[in-house]
């Protein structure tokens, strides 16, 4: 099967134009949402949080994106989808998150956590069915196993026996807590096959619901849930239920690694879909500032507004190097995927708070279409980003390769290839098998040695560009320190269970790196997007950055803030989007 974009009918085989096709099919779902503010739009925001607080999914929006093919975002390009790179599937989700995070995860990015695994080790037939299933616009869903520090839906986990004589296995254990649990047609489910902990101690098995022999499989009943109401959380347990041995997806032992695998993919996605959200609620911060005024905006919101643009444009940088770096450096791309999931997460919700202080009593207008969409979201955000387990999920990774990466990478190793950064660039696709869980080096450290290094000449010329260059020295001195502080780490403290204060060391690690994400995509601008070349929104942007860490920045520049301001309120009348591609929102 191949499938083509509509817009121009060129084959999903011809890399270049990849990119294109994403764009395409973002433009396309936006314009069969319709406008989000238009209170007779069945797809509007109106609909949408009458149904949040109904605690019912948006059915005709759901209809909706079932007819448009929105499985097919999720399916590798290889086996019939339009799944090509992890950055191009974020843009295609986009235009349904910036509506609703719940519709986003109740519908569809569900089916990619589960799915992920079965493309990374599963078999060809298993791949088949799969494809065939989200294709025709069913959902799959996954059945995690138990984390440390688990909230309600990492906890618990159930068990798969062997079964010698029917050849299969018996699945047990109950779970309360499971996105779309009584409306999957697929569970990838991973359950403990071995009673020693250990990285094989669990297996990952692709199960039919509809296949449970009666008795085996019991629905348990919604849960209610502060976030994501709309979305559909209840549980299942399983008693004795047999299943067949080509079930298992790879080989026993599996599950961890697959996990791993498959997490940073899933990170870096939620934060480059999250965004989305934010930029509407910033959308209606910038109405709430800009309303009923035929001045300028007052300076007492220029430093909020300006200061969540920056950090919008900041965590995009940091998204979109991610998910690119899945596809260009799979075997690396692990620890800064984590890093990025470990801040953005944590800078959305301050930009909540910054925004609360600018819709006012707006904000408590809960239901409406122009400012309901905060406190939306933050009741949603906790939910899509896990809360602490997904903060200590990050941890785990981090925190082991620290001593490593200060010994053998940092200001040792080459920089990651420039396409990395450039819009445009074609890129290899997401292939789940090639992904790495351990070592690699650290390609962001290397960008950041080097954005500074090439910086270091403007120092002295001043204004903008002066002060991205100290910028960038100051963060390049903040690695070297880290670097000191991380090579004292003993064996025994370079672990995923280490102290708070050894933790602390991933918080300024990850901020680090952030910050080498915004020079990055920076430095890697073509002149196409006048704002973007220019300095401005990256001294900013770093210098938020800067002060979360607690380092000293220079003084904004003169001029910068209104810069960013100007870009600010130009796409909010212009309908463009508050992220890197500033999109049309109002074609």
């Amino acid at each position: 099967m191949t499938i083509t974009a509509e817009t121009t009918g060129v084959p999903l085989t011809d890399r270049s134009q990849w990119e294109a096709h994403a764009t395409a099919r973002a433009a396309r779902l936006e314009a069969l949402l319709g406008d989000p503010y238009d209170p007779a739009n069945p797809h509007g925001l109106h609909a949408l949080f009458a149904a949040d607080e109904r605690r019912t999914p948006p059915a005709e929006t759901e209809a909706l994106l079932a007819a448009t093919g929105l499985g097919a975002e999720f399916v590798p390009v290889e086996h019939g989808g339009l799944l090509t790179r992890a950055d191009l599937l974020a843009r295609a989700l986009r235009p349904v998150f910036r509506r609703d995070v719940a519709l986003g995860f109740g519908y569809g990015i569900t089916s990619l956590f589960a799915t992920g695994a079965v493309w990374g080790a599963g078999s060809p037939e298993q791949r088949r069915d799969l494809a065939g299933l989200l294709l025709g616009g069913g959902r799959a869903t996954i059945l995690h196993h138990e984390l440390a520090h688990a909230n309600a839906i990492l906890r618990d986990e159930f068990t798969a026996r062997p079964e010698p004589q029917r050849g299969g296995y018996r699945l047990d254990g109950r779970k309360d807590v499971i996105i779309n649990a009584s409306r999957a047609d697929a569970h990838v489910v991973y359950a403990r096959t071995d009673t020693v902990r250990g990285p094989h101690s669990h297996s990952v098995f692709l199960l039919d619901p509809a296949e449970a022999e009666p008795g085996t499989m019991r629905h348990l009943p919604r849960v209610e849930t502060t976030g994501m109401r709309g979305a559909l959380f209840s549980g299942l347990e399983f008693t004795g239920r047999p299943f067949p041995g080509d079930a298992l997806v790879g080989r026993t032992g599996d599950g961890v690694p697959l996990a791993l695998r498959t997490f940073q993919v899933n990170r870096s996605v939620i934060c480059g879909v999250v965004i989305a959200a934010a930029d509407t609620v910033l959308r209606s911060a910038v109405r709430a500032a800009t309303t009923g005024r035929s001045g300028p905006v007052a300076r007492r919101w220029h430093r909020a507004l300006t200061g969540v643009f920056a950090d919008l444009l900041a965590c995009d940088s940091m998204a979109t190097v991610a998910l690119r770096a899945l596809g260009l450096l799979p075997d690396r791309a692990h620890v800064f995927a984590a890093a990025v999931k470990y801040v953005v997460p944590d800078l959305l919700r301050e930009n909540l708070d910054e925004l609360a202080t600018v819709l006012g009593g707006r904000g408590y207008q809960h239901g409406s279409p122009e400012y309901g969409s905060l406190d939306k979201l933050v009741r949603d955000l906790p939910v899509a980003g896990l809360g602490h387990a997904g903060t200590a999920s990050c941890q785990s990774v981090i925190v082991p390769q620290l001593r490593t990466l200060a010994e053998h990478a940092w200001f040792a190793e080459e920089e990651p290839p420039p396409e990395l950064f450039r819009e445009g660039a074609p890129l290899p696709p997401l292939d789940y098998g090639a992904l790495g869980i351990a070592g690699g080096g650290d390609f962001m450290a290397a960008s950041l040695a080097g954005s500074a290094a090439r910086l270091a000449s403007s120092r002295g010329l001043g204004g903008q560009i002066a002060a991205l260059a100290e910028l960038a020295e100051a963060f390049a001195a903040e690695l070297r320190a880290l670097r000191e502080t991380c090579r004292l780490l003993p064996p025994s403290q370079a672990s995923a269970s280490a102290s708070p204060a050894v933790c602390v060391l991933s918080d300024r690690y990850s901020l680090i790196v952030s910050a080498a994400a915004v020079l990055g995509i920076w430095e890697g601008q073509d002149g196409t997007d006048p704002f973007l070349a220019d300095p401005g929104w990256a001294v900013l942007a770093l210098s938020r950055i800067g002060e979360r860490l607690g380092i000293p920045v220079p003084e904004l520049p003169d001029g910068c803030t209104r810069h960013v301001l100007d870009e600010l309120i130009r796409r909010y009348r212009a309908g463009l989007s508050f992220d890197l591609d500033a999109t049309d929102l109002a074609q």
